[in-house]
């Protein structure tokens, strides 16, 4: 049997929202209970390089986010390390259930859950999952020294994992649908420059080949979106970079979502279709889905919790 908790404001998710969230309601004394989550730090600890947080021109992800968490935790904010695995939020106040045992109960919450990395959706892609086929070059990128690799994507997710391969791989193949980038433009520049990396342009991946015994990738098979012509590729690695969904699985099925299940929140606001609710960071943001970004929201969130407390008395 497990514990029974109750607070104020209960913050789901450890990413710049969810820690920006835990100061901002710990210094207006709400006494707020963080919940890390399946990845603590979020997104940024798979990260290395962090160039563009205000005050810090060069940073490693892992760094921030645990400078982030000491920093909540000095002005007050509990973070546990558990994950929710259910909410409700029909009745007052919220319940959430810890996969740990622990009940937490609420008087607004705050959902600060993110965002983790799409895939293709082939079959193939699914069998070499952790066998060659990776979606964070920061966590695999060591284990291809000296090898080819490919990388597919065309915004700054695939242009980011594709710089930070050529750190190890002997050659980097991006693989783009269309034929120009998404990304920013320094980052194409630094891309378009690096001598290890060639760009093959309006390429889609149809298939995934590798060894059985044991099991390993040794490339991958493209079709041109043009012409339809397909042809192979030799690679010991494939790292996915098309971007992100947002992790709503706690609330797809009762707050209002969009553009792919991002939740949304009122205008300048975020508050969601359910009072006491607030969204914040990658979960609500499918447009900048930048870390700053991110903790701008949450600061927004912790705010409006309070006020929403204060009304609520």
């Amino acid at each position: 049997m497990g514990n029974y908790r109750h607070t104020k404001v209960l913050i789901i998710g450890s990413g710049p929202a969810g820690y920006t969230a835990g100061v901002y309601a710990s210094r207006a004394m709400l006494e707020p209970l963080l919940i890390q989550g399946i990845e603590p730090g979020g997104q940024l600890t798979t990260t290395t390089e962090v160039e563009n947080w205000p005050g810090d021109s060069e940073v490693q992800g892992p760094d921030l986010m645990i400078r982030m968490e000491n920093h909540a935790k000095s002005v007050g904010c509990e973070v546990v390390s558990d994950i929710i695995t259910n909410l409700k939020l029909s009745d007052r106040p919220f319940t959430a259930t810890g996969d740990s045992g622990n009940t937490y109960t609420c008087d607004s919450i705050i959902l600060a859950t993110g965002a983790r990395a799409k895939w293709l959706g082939l079959s193939s892609e699914e069998k070499y999952k952790g066998f060659g086929v990776s979606a964070c070059a920061t966590c695999d990128g060591f284990f291809y020294r000296n090898e080819e690799i490919v990388v597919i994507g065309g915004g700054n997710t695939a242009v980011e994992e594709a710089l930070f391969l050529t750190n190890f791989a002997s050659k980097v193949t991006l693989i783009h649908r269309r034929d120009e980038l998404r990304s920013e433009k320094i980052l194409q520049d630094r891309l378009f420059k690096n001598p290890k990396i060639e760009t093959l342009w309006f390429n889609e991946v149809v298939e995934v080949l590798g060894d059985k015994e044991p099991l390993g990738v040794t490339g991958i098979k493209v079709k041109n979106v043009k012409t339809g012509g397909l042809s192979t590729i030799k690679c010991k690695g494939i790292f996915v970079g098309i971007g992100h969904s947002p992790a709503n699985e706690l609330v797809k099925d009762v707050l209002k979502t969009h553009m792919g299940g991002y939740v949304i929140t009122e205008p300048d606001s975020t508050e969601t279709s359910i009072p006491g609710v607030f969204a914040a960071g990658d979960l609500t943001d499918h447009k900048y889905r930048q870390a700053v970004t991110s903790a701008g929201m949450g600061c927004m969130a912790a705010l409006e919790a309070e006020r929403f407390l204060a009304e609520a008395k």
